[in-house]
């Protein structure tokens, strides 16, 4: 069945591109390059069975099928906290950490830097000591997935890739589609038929040529690993995704600088594929072994939403297998992947940092979008809602302790998603142009 549906996909597919085609004759023809020897990444190495392999345009191992991580030379690095002064205030800044060779490839939208802020408000709300946001919400396109576009988009510079792609909940299309403005090549993104309206306007202002699947993010993702393989594009998330991920983890690099290289307690992830979650993990070790930070445990706690929650699942029974969820029903569309890539990995990092698996409802969801917007100023989209709501619901619980100090990873803008608190704010009163009416209503409201 789900050959003949893959199939069906990927003719369609096909329809599509003849049309796109025949309007866009320009359209480079993706070239599989490959990047010369970069002296700080020693290697790719595959996470299941260690299998090493250079580090060119390659995401799984050809041995065991498992997923390939970008190794540095840590000692040839010779870095210490005064390494990223004068460096600018963008994720580049940790250029030596992230696997680019030639910073000529760089493609700059000042993605990163964005504030970690210490909560009061939340903090008092839910009984804690000290609580910090850090708010990826403000980054170029709104959301988190600047970062890792940010690297792979320069990677496929470095590569001599002349067209990328990606499959998308949304926030990856924009800021794929984004970056690949900036760098001059064409981007196709490949979305969930229903996901919400302005991510896909977004994706598209950039000049992204968008194709709506009619499925899940999970049959969008299979099309998207065919149509590499078809048309030889490079899809950040698929076949560039060793060097995608690691620009996820300055997100841990940036909350220990801001914290002058204290790290936090405790750290809480929304989670959709995991990858996320790993990635920050990643890094925190990674800032450990290079000694800018102490060797002390972390804790890294992942969180999803109830109609999506397979890596929760899997955590919190005795194994570590993640059984796929065919359907995921969830205001959270963004973290609404059923048979997320890096679920065992996840889990992995959670048990060994000893953090926490913990699942959240839509109207819990909904509950602290409205508390860290009325608190803290920050309107979030449901993934940054799930945080919260998972914050408080732990502090009730005593998974987290009131003195720990706990930093909620917030990802995307509220913007985007505005469509979750239609029928529960109040809309606003009418009345006529008169100072009158404006006291009447006062006296009412007070």
């Amino acid at each position: 069945m789900f050959k003949n549906q893959d199939q069906l996909f990927l003719k369609e597919f096909k329809r599509q591109l003849e049309i796109y085609a025949s309007n866009d004759s320009s359209t480079p023809i993706c070239s599989r390059g490959v990047s010369k020897l970069n002296e700080k990444v020693e290697a790719l190495k595959c996470r299941e069975c260690g299998r090493t392999y250079p580090p060119t345009r390659q995401a799984i191992c050809e041995e065991c099928f498992g997923p390939l991580d970008v190794v540095y030379d840590y000692k040839s690095l010779n870095l210490n906290k005064r390494s990223f002064h004068g460096k600018g205030r963008t994720l580049w800044r940790y250029i030596d950490l992230l696997p680019i060779e030639d910073t000529t490839n760089i493609v700059e939208l000042n993605a990163g830097c964005t504030p970690l802020l210490e909560a009061q408000g939340l903090a008092k709300l839910v009984g804690m000591n000290r609580v910090y946001v850090k708010n990826d919400t403000v980054n170029p396109t709104y959301s988190f997935k600047d970062r890792p576009s940010a690297v792979a988009v320069s990677k496929a510079l470095e590569f001599n890739i002349n067209v990328v792609a990606c499959p998308s909940t949304g926030n990856l299309a924009a800021a794929t589609a984004a970056h690949a403005a900036k760098a001059g090549l064409p981007c196709y993104v490949l979305i969930p038929y229903d996901v919400e309206l302005p991510k896909a306007v977004q994706a598209a202002a950039y000049g992204a040529r968008i194709i709506g699947v009619r499925g899940t993010y999970d049959d969008a993702n299979r099309l998207a690993a065919q149509a590499s393989e078809e048309y030889g594009w490079a899809f950040v998330n698929v076949d560039l995704r060793p060097y995608y991920v690691e620009g996820s983890k300055t997100l841990a690099f940036e909350v220990c600088e801001q914290l002058d290289w204290e790290p936090p307690d405790h750290v809480v992830v929304p989670m959709a594929s995991g990858a996320l979650l790993c990635a920050v993990h990643r890094g925190f070790k990674e800032l450990a072994e290079l000694g800018l930070i102490p060797e002390r445990k972390i804790r890294v706690t992942g969180v999803q939403p109830d109609g999506c929650s397979p890596i929760i699942q899997a955590c919190n029974s005795e194994g570590s297998h993640v059984r796929p969820i065919d359907r995921p029903h969830t205001i959270a569309k963004s973290l609404a992947i059923g048979d997320p890539g890096d679920g065992a990995y996840a889990i992995r990092s959670i048990r060994e940092s000893g953090g926490v698996a913990v699942s959240v409802s839509d109207q819990e969801t909904v509950n602290g979008i409205r508390v860290l917007a009325s608190k803290e100023g920050i309107f979030t989209e449901p993934a940054g809602g799930v945080t919260i709501a998972a914050l408080t619901k732990l502090v009730e619980s005593g998974e987290i302790s009131r003195d720990e100090r706990v930093v909620c990873y917030v990802t995307g803008s509220g913007l985007k998603t505005i469509d979750v608190l239609n029928g529960v704010l109040p809309r606003p009163t009418v009345i006529e142009p008169r100072l009158e009416a404006l006291g009447e209503l006062l006296r009412v409201i007070a």
